[in-house]
């Protein structure tokens, strides 16, 4: 992820609130701000988290995107720390979203399609166990339907040829906002448009427990079929 790009930035240390009052550059709200009684909260590692945020930032509901690191054993890293693979962390993106809006089900779609979980510590061009396919929730009813769309994806994914999904799907135990400016990078004036997702092309169906609440119209926006297509899509929030 160029990393040696940020070289000249690397004191800039991550901590739990060093984005506290940051707004999000597309959604305009706060990027750490606490979830209300009618929303929820969630993280996802897609492989590189520049890519991965634009895609969960644009579904109609969600309230607010993040990314940072979770996953580790290392307190208050820094990106050049996980870039080694040393502190066990992994690039994720923490989502807050309208429980009337939009339903856990409908992101857990867009993790499946958006990457291939199948791939272990890598995700495309992009290797280390900081790339690596992850879930981290903050329900137990999160995580059932975590399970449960693994086990429904898994089984679409062996009909058309993959193999084994190695997504950690686990409750969250620490979440660090990355420095302030990997927050919805593809956004900002100057960006290098990079995302490092190689989707499979496999559709997330109806599994146990789902209750999908978007209309077609919304995933048509999104054609995996194209190479990185959430790159060829403007900024913009998609509505209903």
């Amino acid at each position: 992820m160029f990393s040696s790009w940020f070289n000249e930035k690397n004191d800039q240390h991550s901590s739990p609130n060093q984005c506290e009052g940051v707004l999000h550059a597309v959604l305009g709200t706060d990027i750490s701000k606490q979830k209300d009684t009618t929303e929820s909260e969630a993280f996802f590692a897609c492989g590189c988290f520049w890519g991965a945020e634009k895609g969960f930032w644009k579904l109609p509901g969600v309230v607010t995107t993040a990314v940072g690191y979770a996953g580790g054993q290392v307190e208050n890293p820094r990106y050049q720390d996980v870039c080694t693979g040393r502190t066990g962390h992994t690039e994720i993106v923490r989502v807050v979203w309208d429980n009337n809006s939009i339903h856990f089900s409908d992101l857990l779609k867009m993790f499946w399609e958006c990457h291939d979980p199948t791939q272990g510590n890598r995700q495309g061009n992009d290797s280390g166990s900081q790339y690596r396919s992850a879930i981290y929730t903050t329900t137990s009813e999160q995580l059932e339907l975590g399970l449960a769309s693994m086990r429904s994806y898994q089984d679409s994914l062996k009909n058309n040829g993959f193999g084994d999904i190695t997504s950690e799907i686990k409750p969250l135990n620490d979440f660090y906002y990355a420095e302030k400016y990997h927050q919805q990078y593809l956004a900002k004036p100057g960006s290098r448009p990079y995302c490092s997702a190689m989707p499979t092309k496999v559709i997330l169906e109806e599994f146990p427990g789902s209750k999908f609440m978007l209309p077609k119209k919304i995933w048509n926006e999104f054609n995996w079929s194209i190479s990185h297509c959430v790159l060829r899509s403007d900024n913009k929030p998609l509505t209903t």
